[in-house]
């Protein structure tokens, strides 16, 4: 492609799930990550706003890697109504610039590398966090996003089961599936008994309020709290990220709007304790410092990590024989 000629790249959904696998969406998730933590990649202010229609939230996310040369923002949100018209309800597009000109590179599909994206940050956290011998995976959601979550978490340990709650058990069906498919077997349970059962925990729901709560999850346990990006949402009790380990993409976001919002507003956890899952990457944090001790994540969502996998996708397609080039 001859940039200087003004083509913009077009990478499809459908080409986007072609050219990012898991694998490299972990290692493009954890290189920035790694990233931010060193001062050489940052996220910029995120903006989402209710736009009084459809009941849907819209906004951006933006942010420059320089270590990478990844610059660009993701424009989208959340419909509520798209599952009833056979739609994904996160909808986005990302946009990638050329950070020494700023003309437009690519547009890249947002859909899928949103969730493969989500669930790769959730599975760092796992292999940096968790405990070598975790054997039990919970799940507390089972919505679109679960699939990709489970696929992810179960590459991380030899996990021998998953027990799973989500408020409408029938949507557990399909989560089932995806267990069997990998050969794992699956059981519904309520969220107390996935609390007491699991070593490993994924919480993936659109909730504003906690659904776990502190004295129900075992010793040694970690937790990836992966739903909360919005100011009000919660999924787990304040008083178990007073009890935890807190780690995060982006210490910001996570004590105004992420799950460690809360706690901090309740004065039960410091902004200074909550730390970059990046410096445990870098080797500046021990991360996990006993068997015993409780680990979460909480995982906000950053603009780099949509950015990072969206330049795999643009790597991949640019290089492929017949990129599609727009001139605009």
């Amino acid at each position: 492609m001859d940039e200087a000629s003004g083509g913009v790249l077009v990478v499809s959904e459908e080409d986007c799930q072609r050219l990012v696998g898991r694998l490299a969406a972990f290692a493009a998730v954890e290189a920035v990550f790694a990233a931010m933590e060193r001062g050489d990649a940052h996220n910029f202010p995120v903006v989402r706003e209710a736009i009084g229609h459809a009941d849907a939230l819209y906004g951006f996310k933006s942010g420059f890697d320089r270590a990478g040369l990844v610059l660009g923002v993701k424009s989208g949100g959340y419909w509520p109504g798209n599952s009833t018209k056979g739609l994904t309800n996160h909808q986005s597009t990302v946009f990638l610039f050329d950070p020494d000109t700023g003309r437009l590179k690519a547009l890249v599909g947002g859909n899928y590398l949103t969730a493969v994206r989500t669930a790769a940050s959730s599975a760092v956290s796992i292999a940096r966090l968790a405990r070598k011998d975790a054997k039990v995976l919970g799940m507390i959601g089972a919505g679109h996003q679960a699939a990709f979550q489970l696929r992810a978490a179960a590459e991380q340990r030899a996990f021998e089961r998953v027990v799973a709650w989500n408020r409408r058990s029938e949507a557990l069906a399909r989560l089932a599936e995806v267990a069997e498919e990998i050969g794992l077997p699956f059981e519904s349970a309520s969220a107390e008994a996935v609390g007491a059962q699991a070593d490993v925990i994924i919480t993936i729901t659109s909730a504003f309020e906690p659904l776990l709560m502190a004295d129900w999850i075992k010793p040694g346990a970690h937790l990836a709290c992966m739903g909360t990006d919005t100011k009000g949402k919660q999924e787990v009790d304040p008083a178990l990220l007073a009890k935890a380990r807190v780690f995060t993409d982006e210490v910001a976001q996570s004590v105004t709007i992420g799950e460690a919002q809360h706690a901090v507003a309740a004065g039960l956890l410091a902004e200074s304790a909550v730390m970059p899952i990046g410096a445990v990457i870098n080797g500046a944090d021990p991360g996990r410092r006993s068997a015993d001790e409780i680990t979460l994540f909480d995982g906000t969502g950053v603009g780099l990590q949509d950015l990072a996998v969206a330049d795999v996708a643009a790597r991949g397609a640019r290089a492929s024989t017949r990129p599609q080039v727009v001139t605009i």
